[in-house]
């Protein structure tokens, strides 16, 4: 399995339009038939932190859900809305590792 984090830096005072426009798009993702994810927001550390966590059982399986998310009919206008509250961003992909 692995776990796919996309983290975001908000403009400063933006978190709860950021957090709206995610509920949106969590929303739309559930209508695709993913239900693999959760929000995080900051409560220590660098402050207006978003992270949205998705766990996958292979970079096969996260690819195949881009291609569907990304395709579609919503997912581009809903994307556009969040787009300007965003500073920067990246992406963090690990394995769970059973102990």
């Amino acid at each position: 399995m692995i776990i796919v984090r996309d983290i975001f830096s908000l403009k400063f005072g933006k978190a709860k339009e950021a957090k709206s426009h995610i509920k949106e798009m969590m929303e739309l993702n559930k209508k695709l038939g993913l239900n693999n994810f959760r929000a995080l927001v900051d409560l220590v550390g660098p402050s207006y932190t978003l992270v949205i966590e998705m766990g996958y059982d292979s970079l096969a399986d996260f690819e195949s859900s881009l291609k569907k998310v990304f395709s579609a009919k919503d997912f581009g206008e809903k994307y556009q809305k969040l787009i300007p509250l965003i500073d920067s961003s990246y992406r963090e992909i690990f394995t769970v590792v059973d102990v």
